[in-house]
């Protein structure tokens, strides 16, 4: 038997519900995203040539999946106390981000990161701005976060 697979044409894929999304960011980062009609989605972004923050959120239903293809990322999420916690990242590194927990990705220059969010409950937007966290991380430059990382390892 020979494995022989016909391609799926976009517009195929948009009729079984599957849509292609793909945008440079204002931090310069590219995303390349597959969206699906229930609210899930694979996300492949490339960070920019000068690390940066992305923008703090959170979701009311959707769980993300970070993994960490190459360089390494900086993960900030609030914690049930009101902390606020980083995380450094490296290639093959993970992070899940369940509903409701505000957080942050820092990317390094270049870096490549995959994302999966599932568990939404339809099309509708579930991403909600947090002022808070981004008052927190934007702040820290990417030397920052350098230092913060020698110090923990």
């Amino acid at each position: 038997m020979s494995y022989n697979p016909r391609k799926i044409s976009v517009e195929e894929a948009q009729l079984s519900g599957i849509d292609v999304n793909f945008e440079l960011m204002n931090n310069r980062e590219k995303r390349y995203r597959l969206v699906g009609s229930d609210g899930s989605s694979y996300c492949r972004t490339v960070g920019s040539e000068i690390g940066a923050w992305q923008n703090s959120h959170y979701h009311e239903e959707v769980t993300e999946f970070y993994v960490v293809q190459s360089g390494w990322i900086v993960y900030a999420e609030i914690c049930l106390n009101e902390e606020i916690n980083l995380r450094f990242l490296r290639e093959g590194e993970s992070a899940t981000v369940k509903p409701f927990v505000h957080h942050n990705i820092f990317m390094s220059s270049n870096s490549i990161t995959h994302t999966i969010k599932y568990g939404g409950g339809g099309p509708k937007i579930d991403w909600f701005p947090s002022s808070d966290l981004d008052d927190f991380t934007k702040k820290l430059s990417e030397n920052e976060l350098l230092e913060i990382s020698d110090m923990k390892n």
